[in-house]
């Protein structure tokens, strides 16, 4: 009997236009909505949205309502563009910045993951904001942050320390808004770096489905250049470490992005339609959400020179090439779905589950890394445990 076609969720990580993040101090509707007026042209389905942390929760006895009012008033205007939202709580870590609130800092200093006082106060947070998200019908998803993990050193843990951090603020998620996706995100240093304290195993295992965030600038990129097929099936290569660990569970492709000057300007557009066009026929896909919405206006300072321009639009809604090609891989599988693939095997070195020490032999570059690349160039190639 034929496979039947699959059409997975496409979306984008919401950057605003104007004013970056600090927008939601200062928070207009408006360009909300003419930010998601541009979304919704392209033919997504769903955004990411950020809101920040310490200002929501300045204080440990605080949570702001007004902040809160805004978070909703974004979700409504997602709706009113036909668009569905995942919320991420612990910013935490956005474009290079961390966003700490000071009552975990200075004579305060206290690790957000071992500490109990910040546990507590991190428990209120998640608990408030998420209990009043999940009144909204278009919210699907809740994740603990944007890549928490980005948060160690700086804030101690271990890996017991990290798992139980996490499976206690995803419980307090599942009460809170039981009906709606809950999600642990991590940078990919979980998979790669062998001393790294969050563990493969809890990406997989923790939450209601599996996050992953395909950068070529970590590394990848210099092993073939930006259209190398090492570069171009990263994010697929991902999804094949976390499909190795349960098999039967979705993976969204939460992020992926045209980094410069890995993936040169000339290049995005083909970039983002060969890659996409690779992880599509990948049966655990359950969606790609693009980094990011928007460029950074350049007038604001200090940010590493490849945040700037990671926009689908610029600021002033110029749709770019690598949106374009987005768009047009999207009409297409809006029109005709996907067809999953025949799949061949290969066997990793090592068990990502029990041997997390070992991970850098998994990593870009490493031997098992550039067999499975040479194999992929025949088709999709699944990864097996040993």
């Amino acid at each position: 009997m034929a496979s039947e076609t699959v059409t997975p969720r496409f979306g984008a990580n919401y950057v605003p236009s104007a004013g970056w993040f600090y927008s939601w101090l200062d928070y207009d509707g408006d360009a909300v909505r003419r930010d998601f007026a541009d979304l919704a042209g392209m033919g997504l389905d769903h955004v990411r949205v950020f809101p920040v942390w310490p200002w929501i929760q300045p204080n440990r006895a605080i949570i702001r309502e007004q902040a809160i009012a805004d978070l909703l008033d974004t979700i409504d205007a997602a709706a009113e563009h036909g668009l569905s939202v995942a919320v991420d709580l612990i910013q935490g870590h956005l474009s290079s910045f961390d966003f700490l609130p000071s009552w975990v800092l200075t004579w305060h200093k206290s690790s957000l993951f071992e500490d109990s006082t910040v546990r507590d106060g991190l428990t209120a947070y998640v608990e408030a904001v998420a209990g009043a998200v999940a009144t909204k019908p278009n919210v699907f998803a809740i994740t603990l942050g944007n890549e928490v993990n980005n948060l160690w050193p700086d804030s101690s843990t271990t890996p017991e320390a990290s798992t139980a951090w996490a499976q206690e603020l995803l419980t307090t998620v599942k009460k809170a808004a039981p009906d709606v996706l809950a999600l642990h995100s991590v940078f990919d240093d979980a998979w790669y770096k062998g001393d790294h304290p969050f563990h493969p195993a809890d990406a997989v295992d923790l939450g209601d489905l599996t996050t992953v965030h395909s950068w070529v600038f970590n590394g990848v990129s210099r092993v073939d250049g930006p259209l190398g097929p090492a570069t171009l099936t990263h994010a697929d290569y991902l999804i094949e470490l976390a499909k190795s660990l349960d098999p039967q569970r979705p993976v969204w492709l939460q992020e992926i992005g045209v980094p410069g000057p890995d993936i040169p300007v000339d290049l995005q557009a083909e970039f983002t339609r060969r890659t996409v066009e690779t992880v599509l026929p990948n049966p655990a896909l359950y969606g790609v959400t693009w980094w990011s919405s928007h460029d950074i206006d350049r007038r604001l300072l200090d940010f590493p020179d490849r945040e700037y321009d990671l926009g689908l639009f610029t600021v002033d809604h110029q749709r770019k090439p690598a949106a374009q090609a987005l768009a047009d891989v999207i009409a297409e599988v809006r029109a005709n779905g996907v067809l999953p693939q025949e799949a061949g095997t290969l066997t990793g070195p090592i068990n990502l589950r029990t041997e997390p020490e070992r991970r850098a032999e998994v990593a870009p570059g490493s031997e098992f890394h550039l067999q499975w690349v040479d194999a992929r160039s025949n088709g999709p190639v699944r990864i097996a445990l040993p």
